[in-house]
């Protein structure tokens, strides 16, 4: 709306693009909310083929009534690479933001970035030499997570004002990031749970609290069970990640965005994963990278360590957590990584950018 107040908008995406909508324009342009499709791992995928073929059916229809001049996807590979597909064989112009992870694994997905997306916006730079290499068309102008941490409000409050207003004690924080996705959760929190008791009862650490970052999707009902009998030391807040890392002297955090985003607001981390043992042994065979981490990835080294699957253990997570503790030097060779994966990632304004760019692109028609 910045680049052209009167661009007329569309879209299937969750609340916060609701809201920006209604910002510019009356109405609702939210057609569907993502968050009813958010699963992960190929058993959960295949029990979902039946909603998700009528999402399919009823994404295609309203993009054929609406007949837009560009249809833009952003990430969420498993369903826009069929909308892409089908888009581009209906003659409409595809642009795709925030490109799916071909050079972590499936990389047969490329013949299809080809084949049917008319240019590709990146958010890497290590994707930059990967994509050149690989013939895709592409623009790189940045990284969007830098604009959404630097102007985040909640990073801006004081701890006072976050403890009092989450009712929290006056005790030092750790973080724990168990993802939005239900079974996410259910792989993550018996973990995290374990840690919390075993880090609770070391005298030197008893005063210390574990705040559980909760989607704001997601409600009480979804942490109940693993929080029950534990309230007096863990704490579940909803719709607050950032300010939860923030005021946190640790933290533990489920592989994704989430890991990159506590690397730049500067929390000590371990990266943590747990999935479906079917699940890890099919994602054995085609992923082909070194870390899953995308801070690690940026640095092409190690800069926190990443605790996958059978070595995710409450034994192991409380090991790491009181070494970035008690160890100074390691926790300060970590932040100077952080530093240099913010510095890779480029300065302010990606978004800004990229909106120009996709105007630019679609003037040139």
């Amino acid at each position: 709306y910045q680049e052209d107040p009167a661009a007329d908008i569309r879209f299937w995406g969750g609340d916060m693009m609701n809201e920006v909508y209604k910002e510019h324009q009356d109405g609702v342009g939210l057609v569907q909310d993502y968050k009813d499709g958010a699963i992960i791992g190929f058993i959960q995928v295949a029990l979902k083929a039946r909603s998700y073929f009528e999402k399919f059916k009823r994404c295609f229809a309203d993009i054929s009534s609406w007949n837009p001049d560009v249809v833009i996807l952003i990430d969420y590979p498993g369903f826009n690479f069929r909308v892409a597909e089908w888009a581009h064989n209906k003659g409409f112009k595809v642009y795709y933001y925030i490109a799916p992870k071909v050079w972590a694994s499936r990389e047969g997905r490329i013949k299809k970035l080809k084949a049917f997306v008319d240019k590709l916006f990146i958010v890497f730079p290590f994707e930059i030499p990967y994509f050149t290499k690989k013939g895709i068309d592409f623009i790189y102008k940045g990284n969007p997570l830098i604009d959404a941490i630097d102007n985040s409000v909640a990073l801006k409050e004081s701890r006072e004002e976050f403890l009092r207003r989450n009712s929290l004690p006056d005790s030092p924080v750790i973080a724990l990031m168990a993802g939005s996705r239900t079974g996410e959760i259910s792989s993550m929190m018996p973990v995290f749970m374990e840690f919390a008791d075993k880090m609770h009862a070391l005298p030197e650490y008893a005063d210390y609290q574990f705040i559980v970052a909760a989607a704001p999707s997601r409600s009480m009902s979804d942490y109940s069970k693993y929080v029950s009998g534990r309230e007096a030391y863990v704490k579940v807040v909803f719709g607050q990640s950032y300010a939860v890392l923030r005021h946190a002297a640790a933290a533990v955090v489920n592989s994704g965005t989430a890991s990159l985003e506590t690397a730049l607001i500067g929390t000590p981390q371990v990266v943590a994963y747990k999935g479906a043992a079917i699940n890890f042994v099919i994602a054995k065979q085609i992923i082909k990278i070194r870390f899953i981490s995308l801070g690690n990835l940026i640095l092409n080294r190690t800069c926190f360590r990443e605790l996958l699957q059978f070595y995710f253990t409450p034994d192991n997570v409380l090991q790491e957590v009181l070494r970035m503790i008690e160890d100074t030097e390691y926790r300060e060779n970590m932040l100077a990584g952080y530093q240099e994966i913010r510095n890779a990632l480029g300065g302010r304004g990606a978004s800004a950018a990229v909106a120009k760019a996709m105007i630019e692109e679609l003037r040139k028609r």
